[in-house]
């Protein structure tokens, strides 16, 4: 038989199946992948899902929303008996003053006129207070002193303090408080605790007989026990 020549020879074509067969591989893989996923809901996405969809985002509970604080209350003010810096026994209009026992209020005003003439005013340092206003005074008596008995010496509840009564007030400077010991009872105002030199309640009977003794403290006084 006579060979062609070789220009004439025919070349064989390369076949491009491994291509197609590689092809086909990877449209199964991925056929695979998603028909699981479709079967298997519930299975975290892939870490290659797109962060976009839906379901490649991490499911979080909400943050739990913290309790209120039930002991929080509004900063007691003037209304429930905080009295202004430089307020005296005249001041009508001031809760702390006005609220007074009317013949407390009398006795002080005709004190402080007969001071005023020796120089000395009448200053308001506490006077009526309300129930809350001096709870939260007895609170931090206990924050302060370490203990109910103790802090018993200096602050009342508010259910036994004459200041929530109306019948007591605390005066102030200390120079005023002074010149009341000395003249107080002729206007029927007494110091009722040795330890508080600025607490003073109404004895009417002090204007004839003198004040009567002073307790050491509140805890010696009968009204002050449950």
């Amino acid at each position: 038989m006579t060979r062609p020549p070789p220009s004439v020879r025919t070349t064989p074509r390369r076949t491009r199946r491994p291509l197609v067969v590689g092809a086909a591989a990877v449209v199964a893989a991925t056929a695979a992948a998603l028909g699981h996923a479709l079967l298997n809901p519930s299975q975290p996405p892939s870490p290659s899902a797109s962060p976009r969809s839906p379901s490649a985002a991490p499911s979080r509970a909400p943050a739990p929303v913290p309790p209120l604080h039930r002991e929080l209350r509004v900063t007691p003010g003037e209304a429930d008996g905080v009295v202004p810096h430089g307020v005296t026994v005249l001041d009508d209009g001031i809760p702390a003053v006005a609220n007074l026992d009317a013949n407390l209020l009398e006795a002080l005003r005709r004190a402080a006129r007969h001071g005023a003439d020796d120089g000395v005013e009448l200053s308001v340092n506490s006077g009526w207070r309300s129930p809350e206003y001096q709870n939260q005074l007895l609170r931090k008596a206990v924050a302060k002193y370490g203990s109910e008995a103790e802090a018993a010496r200096w602050v009342a509840t508010a259910k036994t303090s004459p200041h929530v009564s109306g019948d007591a007030v605390d005066i102030g400077p200390a120079e005023a408080a002074e010149w009341l010991s000395e003249h107080g009872d002729g206007y029927g105002l007494c110091q009722i605790y040795r330890n508080e030199p600025w607490h003073y309640e109404l004895r009417t009977e002090a204007i004839d007989r003198g004040c009567p003794r002073m307790y050491a403290d509140p805890t010696q006084d009968p009204r002050m026990r449950p």
